[in-house]
């Protein structure tokens, strides 16, 4: 486990090996660069050090900026905390931080509180006032200051074919295998189990009204997914529904999931729910009685899916 602070915090003198980003999703092209900057710190013994910002700059300097991230600070908390990392540190992204010269970024972050030998950086990284600075940049001041700076080339990154933004695009079109397969594991909503109106209940499918916070937090296209969670300590599988039940005249989105053999009370928990794939879109049926036909052969699919993968 590394160790996780606001930077303000982090009072280390020890020289560090450092990459810079927000790392939205934590994907495989990100694993590319986390690993190259492990490594790179246990053979230079280097502490190896995440930088990453939260708010995401566009939420801060687009005020009219809609952007959903694949993750919550929390969750990109998490994954990156299990990758073998020394340090991961966050930033508070202000417009007063947006507005320091690169140089000032420099040596106010890199030099003076990461003592930074060395820098991993994408070949078109900007940083500083503007996003006005680049890797050229980068390796001026590395000169200036004492610290090497190693470029991940164009071809290192296209070899991945992998982007936040192509992940953001597979989830608004409900395309979980393929957002799985581009972040390396399940993507996941995390949130608290609310009260609803007890509907599922009343047609003998219970579900869990699963509640998020944070705004931001992309939710995938609406219909049904099979799912995975841990509660309890208990692996436990069921069938998800993103939507507004239009059949019981439903009109606000909600997440509620079905667990399968699963009968505790688990009201007020927060819960982290894994997306494992997507059975259909939402409808509109024509009486309650074929909307529960309907969930009948949708947990006969999700056991089948079940079944095959685990």
């Amino acid at each position: 486990m590394c160790k996780i602070e606001n930077i303000t915090a982090y009072s280390s003198d020890t020289p560090s090996v450092v990459t810079i980003g927000t790392f939205d999703g934590v994907h495989i092209g990100h694993r590319k660069i986390i690993n190259r900057l492990i490594n790179t710190g246990k053979l230079s013994h280097l502490k190896s050090v995440i930088l990453t910002f939260f708010p995401h700059p566009r939420m801060v300097l687009q005020k009219d900026s809609n952007i959903k991230l694949i993750n919550t600070i929390n969750e990109r908390r998490a994954i990156l905390d299990g990758l073998g990392l020394d340090y991961l540190l966050i930033k508070k992204f202000t417009k007063e931080f947006s507005r320091l010269t690169a140089e000032e970024f420099v040596k106010e972050i890199l030099v003076d509180t990461l003592h930074a030998k060395k820098v991993i950086i994408g070949y078109d990284h900007r940083f500083g006032r503007n996003r006005n600075a680049d890797i050229n940049d980068l390796r001026k001041y590395g000169e200036l200051y004492g610290f090497d700076v190693e470029e991940i080339s164009a071809q290192d990154i296209d070899d991945v074919s992998v982007s936040s933004t192509k992940i953001r695009a597979a989830l608004e079109e409900g395309d979980i295998d393929k957002t799985n397969a581009y972040l390396g594991y399940n993507f996941m909503l995390t949130g608290t189990v609310v009260e609803g109106k007890a509907l599922g209940r009343q047609i003998e499918y219970p579900t869990a009204n699963i509640q998020i916070e944070e705004d931001y937090k992309l939710i995938p296209k609406q219909g049904s997914y099979v799912v995975k969670s841990v509660i309890d300590g208990e692996k436990v599988f069921g069938m998800m529904n993103i939507g507004t039940n239009p059949t019981v005249k439903g009109n606000k989105e909600t997440i509620e999931v079905h667990f399968f053999n699963f009968n505790k009370d688990i009201y007020g928990q927060q819960i982290q729910i894994d997306l494992l794939h997507r059975i259909r879109d939402e409808k509109k049926f024509e009486s309650v009685t074929a909307l529960k036909e309907q969930l009948q052969k949708d947990k006969e699919t999700s056991l089948t899916y079940i079944a095959s993968h685990f």
